[in-house]
């Protein structure tokens, strides 16, 4: 037992080379002891972060890079979407084929494309707070309105193509 005024024993093994190390004045990361600490191997080759996790980051950095949206909302929306999907779960390492899936469903069916049109006018609306406008069946959209179903349409219609030609 180490009483008062005992110096504390030098650390064995890896913890005396990290410890001379520390002292020798080397610039030293947290993350770099984090690592250590956690013994030899234990994240080889691993991510701190999730699988599913990063494929939400590569969609949504994707839609940043790619997707005509002055508002930000049909982005958050199309990230939320693809992000939650049971595909994305089942198939993380593919995620912008995921997305490029999500996209084709919506550009090929007008309920899809008209609720994505209804959410992102209740979403603009509430991040604004303003009252969202809403399309009516015979009516023109208002002039005002960010997301109007050609709009929409043409944005994804666009990320589609991109998606398609393999654009990094």
């Amino acid at each position: 037992m180490i009483g008062h005024g005992e110096e504390t024993p030098p650390p064995a093994g890896d913890d005396a080379d990290l410890e001379r190390e520390i002292r020798a004045g080397r610039k030293f990361s947290l993350s770099e002891a984090i690592g250590r600490m956690a013994g030899g191997g234990m994240m080889k080759g691993a991510s701190p972060v999730a699988r599913t996790q990063q494929a939400q980051f590569v969609i949504e950095d994707y839609l940043r890079r790619h997707l005509t949206d002055a508002g930000g909302v049909l982005a958050t929306l199309l990230r939320d979407r693809v992000g939650t999907s049971e595909r994305l779960l089942r198939e993380d390492g593919q995620p912008l084929a995921v997305l490029q899936d999500c996209v084709r469903r919506g550009l090929e069916s007008e309920y899809v494309l008209q609720e994505l049109v209804r959410e992102a006018d209740v979403e603009w609306g509430r991040l604004l707070g303003e009252r969202p406008y809403f399309e009516r069946a015979g009516r023109p959209p208002d002039p005002a309105d960010p997301y109007t179903i050609d709009s929409v349409r043409a944005a994804l219609s666009q990320l589609a193509a991109r998606l398609a030609a393999g654009e990094p």
